[in-house]
């Protein structure tokens, strides 16, 4: 028998048959293996050895589940989706809870580890074409409410909920890919300016950025991570920078030496011009852009773009055609639609693992357990974004779709899950009712040859 090998024979229904065809190909490239090889966790074997119930913990966030309860609804007692994932058994709830709980930081520095060899292998943002093209990395930090007696757990910043105890995230996003470089927890009271430092070394860690790649990396990052000495640090450090200024009282003095003020073409209302004032405080040249809007009150509400960026490349960045160059208010609005870009990259990417993946749903009071739990969600996140670019290759359109939409619809198509006398899973047989079904069969059915597993669809 195989690694995809079902005792008995026959077909085997699951409610995830789609996923279990995404299983068989990460069980076939070993996608796991540098964690199996790299991760140990303190705990004795009795059943199930500790990293396996890891992968436990990582199929049941793929199929959807928001708590890891959800273990023994979505993937115990799913046969077919255990074996298609290399799996013989799969561990009860408490007790893949009890393994998280006894991860130590040992074990979380031996996961990052492990995720920047994974990370490494199979992403598209490690074997980006610096010559080529810029790499850009936007970097924020967002909310994870959770109980006051978790580690870490303090008052801080949480987006509509005030009074709210929680952690913070903080990300590294390579836009261009939609790929999760970093992620790091933090305390519920840190704020970007102080976690950016740290942010940065470890995605210069995943992606190997030496001096040369960074001359031609682009850091964007809000107005958490644009004082003058968040932006000269990375200035330093070789990157260019896009930012919105930390301080809104020196947005608006700068607002103030604009000279012409001009109508957004795209956003009405939206006012954009010129910071005329000399940028004496950084260590290299930048250009710096006020925008404003009228509030109801009639005062106008400041910003202040600082971008180390040139205008010609300003302009390959934002689409627009070189012979823009010589029309002042092209090169202007380029400067602020490449700022307005952020809410397509990390903020929707953000938003995305929160909703697809449950992000904020699964808390542990131990600080390194939740670690842990962050990992296999950055894990989880990159696999299905390679998921898609494997399947776009054959149907561009399901590369559309964002992680809301692949785990609650694309990963939960039912159907069957065919094996040979052997017990050698050979087929995938997907309900034909399902909507795009045709286009997962197809795409499938080439990503899969090379495990010798047909895909097709028919009733269920």
């Amino acid at each position: 028998m195989n690694e995809y090998t079902i005792v008995g024979g026959g077909r085997h229904y699951s409610a995830c048959a789609s996923l279990a065809a995404l299983g068989l190909h990460l069980t076939h490239l070993d996608l796991f293996g540098p964690v199996r090889k790299m991760v140990t966790i303190p705990q004795k074997t009795i059943k199930y050895p500790p990293v396996e119930k890891l992968y436990d913990a990582l199929i049941t966030i793929l199929a959807g589940a928001h708590g890891l309860v959800e273990v023994n609804t979505r993937l115990r007692s799913d046969v077919a989706l255990q074996r298609a994932f290399g799996r013989r058994a799969c561990a009860e709830q408490s007790v893949v809870q009890d393994t998280l709980d006894a991860s130590t930081a040992t074990t979380v520095t031996q996961m990052q580890q492990a995720m920047d060899v994974i990370y490494r292998t199979h992403s598209a943002g490690f074997r980006h074409d610096y010559a080529k093209a810029w790499q850009v990395l936007d970097v924020d930090l967002t909310g994870m409410p959770c109980g006051r007696k978790a580690a870490l757990a303090t008052k801080g910043y949480f987006a509509k909920q005030r009074y709210r105890r929680g952690r913070q995230l903080g990300r590294v996003l390579a836009t261009l890919y939609d790929e999760v470089v970093v992620d790091q927890l933090f305390a519920g009271n840190t704020y970007l300016r102080t976690t950016l430092p740290s942010l940065l070394t470890a995605a210069e860690q995943t992606l190997d950025l030496d001096a040369a790649k960074r001359a031609r990396t682009i850091l964007r990052v809000d107005a958490g991570g644009g004082s003058v000495s968040d932006i000269n640090d990375a200035l330093q450090r070789g990157y260019h920078v896009h930012a919105k200024d930390y301080s809104g009282q020196r947005a608006a003095v700068l607002a103030k030496s604009v000279t012409t003020w001009v109508d957004d073409p795209k956003v009405p209302g939206r006012q954009l011009g010129w910071v005329t004032v000399a940028a004496t405080e950084y260590v290299r040249p930048v250009r710096r852009i006020a925008a404003r809007c009228q509030r109801k009150d009639g005062q106008w509400a400041v910003g202040v773009i600082i971008s180390s960026i040139a205008p010609e490349d300003i302009l390959v960045l934002t689409g627009l055609p070189p012979d823009k160059l010589s029309d002042p208010t092209a090169v202007l609005c380029a400067y602020v639609y490449f700022y307005d870009q952020r809410g397509g990259g990390v903020e929707i990417a953000i938003k995305d693992d929160k909703q697809g993946l449950g992000m904020t749903k699964r808390n542990k009071k131990r600080f390194e357990a939740q670690q842990m739990v962050m990992l296999l969600g950055v894990l989880a996140h990159n696999i299905l974004t390679w998921a898609r670019r494997w399947l776009a290759a054959k149907r561009p359109k399901l590369k559309s779709y964002g992680i809301l939409r692949w785990v609650r619809d694309l990963l939960h198509v039912s159907g069957f899950v065919v094996c040979n006398p052997n017990g050698q899973i050979e087929q995938i047989l997907l309900n034909q009712a399902a909507p795009l079904v045709n286009d997962l069969v197809a795409a499938w059915q080439d990503v899969l040859a090379a495990a010798q597993v047909a895909v097709n669809s028919g009733e269920t």
